[in-house]
C-alpha cells in the first residue's frame, strides 16, 4: 500500500522486486553485477521519454584574479625573533577598560590633490610579551570644502613605563584639539604660504600640549618624563589648489619623501643636546617671524595668546627635544611619509626595506588600506618596536 492508501497493481509489485533484488541475475553483457544505482539508472532511462538530450549551458569561466602583492613575510638576511601574528592580548583590570589600545589602527581619506593612508601596529616583541602599542594614531578633518584642514598625529609613549600608551593617546588628543580650535587661521595660513606664522603658531600648541602632559604627570604622581611622548604631525590642507604640507612635532622619528624612485630624508637636523634652548628647528621656512627671504611677518596671531598657564607658575618650559617644523611644496607623484621611530629607524638601517617600499609605492596610486597595512609590516631582524606610518600620495 502505498502513503496515500492506494493498492499497487500486482505487475508493478513484482517489477520493483525484481529492480531490488540483489540475487537476481544481471542481463548485461558484463558478469560484474550491477549496483542499487546501476539498476535504478537503467529504470530511469527506461521509463524517460525519447527526446533530445536537454541544452547544457556552458559554464561561465571565473574571472582572472588580480595580480597580488610579492608575499615577503620579512627583507634583510635573516628572519625576525619573533612572529609575525599576535601571541598575547595585555593584562588590564576591570577599572582601565577605557585606556585599551587596539593591536591594529588603520584609516585613509583622500582631498585635493592626494590620497591618505595610515596606519599603527603593535611591535613583534609586544605581541609576544603582551605589552599595550605604545604608539598612538590620531586622523582628523576640521572645516568643509576647500578651507577643511586634515591633521594626522602620531605619538610614542616613552619606553619602560607604565603608562606609556595613555601619555601618547593624551598627546594627540590634546594637539588635535588646540588645532582644532584654530584650524581656521591655520588653514589661512597653509593656503598663504605664512611659513613664519605657522612656525611660531604651531610652536606654541606644541608646548602648551606637552604643558599638560606634564601636569598629568604631577597629578599622578610621576616624573614628567615617566608620562610624555614623542609627538609628529602632518597638516594638509583639502584645497586642489594647495599642494604645501607642514610638518610639526618633537621627538624622534622620520620624515620622508619618495621622489621618482628615490627616497629623500626630511628630517629637520635637530640641535646638539647641549645647545637645546627651545627654539624651532626648521627644515624650510623662516626660525622666527619676519626672517627669510620671503619677508613673512607676524601679520596673523592664530587667535593664539599666552595666558598664565592653569598647570604650573610662570610660563611654560619647552620641551626636552627641539620643536622641528618643516613646510614643502609637493609635486604629481611625491609620495610623503611620516612615521615613528618604530619604521623610521629600520628604513634608515636596512636598505632592502628602502628598496622595497620603494619598489611597492612608487606608482602613482595610493594602495589600498589592505595593501599599505601590509606594506608598513614588512618585518626586519632586529626591529621589534610599534610601528606606525602616515602616507601621502599626490595625483
Amino acid at each position: 500500500m502505498s502513503q496515500q492508501g492506494e493498492r499497487p497493481a500486482a505487475h508493478e509489485d513484482d517489477w520493483w522486486r525484481r529492480l531490488y533484488d540483489e540475487t537476481a541475475r544481471d542481463t548485461g553483457a558484463s558478469n560484474a553485477a550491477d549496483s542499487l544505482d546501476d539498476r535504478f539508472d537503467s529504470a530511469s532511462d527506461a521509463v524517460s521519454p525519447d527526446g533530445p538530450e536537454p541544452e547544457r549551458i556552458p559554464a561561465v569561466p571565473a574571472p582572472t584574479p588580480a595580480p597580488l602583492r610579492p608575499a615577503i613575510g620579512h627583507v634583510g638576511d635573516r628572519p625576525p625573533t619573533y612572529d609575525a601574528e599576535p601571541t598575547a592580548l595585555p593584562a588590564t583590570v576591570p577599572q582601565e577598560l577605557d585606556g585599551l589600545v587596539a593591536d591594529t589602527v588603520l584609516d585613509g581619506a583622500g582631498y585635493g590633490t592626494y590620497t591618505l593612508r595610515a596606519a599603527s601596529v603593535r611591535g613583534d616583541s609586544a605581541r609576544f610579551r603582551g605589552e599595550p602599542r605604545r604608539d598612538a594614531l590620531l586622523t582628523v578633518r576640521f572645516g568643509t570644502d576647500r578651507s577643511a584642514l586634515v591633521l594626522v598625529a602620531v605619538a610614542t609613549g616613552a619606553r619602560a613605563t607604565e603608562r606609556a600608551h595613555l601619555a601618547a593617546a593624551d598627546a594627540c588628543r590634546w594637539i588635535g584639539g588646540a588645532v582644532g580650535r584654530s584650524h581656521v587661521r591655520l588653514s589661512e595660513d597653509i593656503r598663504a604660504g605664512r611659513r613664519g606664522d605657522l612656525t611660531s603658531g604651531l610652536h606654541r600648541l606644541t608646548d602648551r600640549s606637552y604643558g599638560k602632559l606634564r601636569a598629568r604627570a604631577a597629578e599622578l604622581g610621576l616624573e614628567p618624563q615617566q608620562y610624555t611622548a614623542s609627538l609628529r604631525c602632518l597638516l594638509l590642507s583639502a584645497d586642489p589648489d594647495c599642494r604645501t604640507r607642514v610638518f610639526f612635532g618633537v621627538g624622534a622619528g622620520g620624515l620622508f619623501r619618495l621622489r621618482h624612485g628615490v627616497w629623500q630624508d626630511l628630517e629637520p637636523k635637530a640641535p646638539e643636546a647641549r645647545d637645546v634652548s627651545g627654539e624651532a628647528a626648521v627644515g624650510f621656512g623662516p626660525a622666527s617671524p619676519g626672517s627669510g627671504p620671503d619677508g613673512d611677518h607676524l601679520t596673523m596671531d592664530l587667535d593664539i595668546v599666552t595666558p598664565p598657564s592653569p598647570y604650573a607658575e610662570g610660563p611654560l618650559r619647552p620641551p626636552a627635544e627641539p620643536f622641528r617644523f618643516r613646510a614643502s611644496v609637493a609635486r604629481p607623484g611625491d609620495t610623503l611619509l611620516l612615521c615613528s621611530s618604530g619604521l623610521a629607524e629600520p628604513l634608515r638601517g636596512e636598505p632592502a626595506l628602502a628598496q622595497e617600499l620603494a619598489e611597492r609605492w612608487t606608482p602613482d596610486q595610493a594602495p589600498g588600506l589592505a595593501a599599505f597595512l601590509a606594506d608598513t609590516q614588512l618585518r626586519v631582524k632586529g626591529y621589534s618596536d610599534d610601528r606606525t606610518s602616515i602616507g601621502v600620495w599626490e595625483a
